[in-house]
């Protein structure tokens, strides 16, 4: 008596939708969404395209920007830090009371205030392996240590007395004319140096190597003698830096330093960052990415304010559709997502 039996293996692949498609369309899917965002808001707005709004885009994701740096190396290695807000309104916090009240000079209060920032970023590495404490985890109990210290330095209050160097990094300009106007701001090159070093020790280190191994698999790297601990609390530890950094460059550009934080940065950031193709389960991505996805999402918000007919109540909603469709077409078009194949 013979049986019949299904194998999977004479079942021939199904091809997907996609197969056929070339490289160059599908590796760049946020490239092709930057173009569409630009050509349709291009056409939509008479003032979209001029330069001076150019410019606003890059200012205005220049902080982002920076958020993002530190970002793209937890999210590289499959973690994530959801500290990044309260760390930066404590290190913008700290630095803004050591200026105004206890009258330290310059660059005492910015190098204290980075240094709050980089400990918190050290104390969530720290505590996540050390305890083997999911990082989520962690670092949300270290953003309470940070709005918590927030609140104690500050009193409730706002503080507008600022040192001069986080005006100068936040809203000041450089090549202007002799009147002092014109110019182009310094904000955008404080974010491109901190992008451009980070695309250099992940392109060129073996530290950056590392992180892209732990990222794809944490026991594999380990087999590969690797400190999987050691890089996780470095991220994090880079991640506590740029947000320190990027408080006191917000606060620059703000011209005060906020009791509490700005919760739309750690939500902005971590969409900036995975819009430009860095997958949350880590080993994919980096910084050039990066750069297209904060390019992306500033492009989508500027737009919509550039266009009068929209409400400006349904504002929110259509930047959470597009960027719904967008993450959409950026996992499908790139063919890399962890999706299940056995179907």
């Amino acid at each position: 008596m013979t049986t019949q039996t299904s194998s999977t293996s004479n079942v021939p692949p199904r091809k997907s939708l996609l197969a056929g498609l070339p490289p160059w369309v599908t590796t760049l899917a946020p490239v092709w969404t930057l173009l569409a965002l630009f050509l349709f808001f291009g056409l939509a707005s008479q003032s979209f395209l001029r330069a001076q709004n150019i410019n606003n885009i890059l200012v205005q994701i220049s902080t982002l920007a920076i958020f993002g740096t530190g970002m793209t190396f937890v999210l590289l290695t499959g973690e994530i830090d959801l500290g990044i807000s309260s760390t930066a309104a404590i290190s913008g916090m700290i630095a803004a009371s050591l200026f105004a009240n206890l009258k330290l000079a310059e660059p005492i209060p910015l190098l204290a205030g980075l240094a709050v920032g980089t400990l918190l970023g050290l104390l969530s590495g720290v505590i996540c392996t050390r305890f083997r404490i999911p990082t989520f985890m962690g670092t949300l109990a270290a953003s309470f240590i940070g709005s918590g210290l927030t609140t104690y330095v500050s009193k409730g209050r706002t503080i507008t007395t600022l040192p001069d160097y986080a005006r100068f990094l936040g809203s000041g300009r450089i090549f202007t004319d002799a009147e002092g106007k014109g110019g182009f701001p310094f904000i955008v090159i404080v974010a491109a140096i901190c992008l451009l070093i980070a695309y250099l020790v992940l392109r060129y280190t073996r530290f950056g190597r590392y992180v892209y191994m732990t990222g794809a698999s944490k026991s594999a790297a380990r087999l590969a003698g690797v400190n999987t601990n050691l890089i996780l609390v470095a991220v994090l530890t880079i991640c506590g830096f740029t947000a320190g950094l990027a408080g006191i460059v917000g606060m620059g550009r703000l011209g005060s330093a906020q009791p509490d934080p700005v919760p739309s940065y750690l939500l902005d950031t971590i969409s900036a960052v995975v819009l430009g193709g860095t997958a949350l389960t880590g080993g994919r991505g980096g910084i050039a990415q990066t750069v297209i996805g904060l390019l992306i999402y500033g492009t989508l918000r500027n737009g919509l304010d550039n266009i009068p007919q929209i409400d400006i109540y349904l504002k929110e909603f259509i930047t959470g559709v597009v960027l719904i469709a967008a993450l959409i077409v950026n996992v499908v078009f790139s063919g890399k997502s962890a999706r299940d194949k056995t179907g």
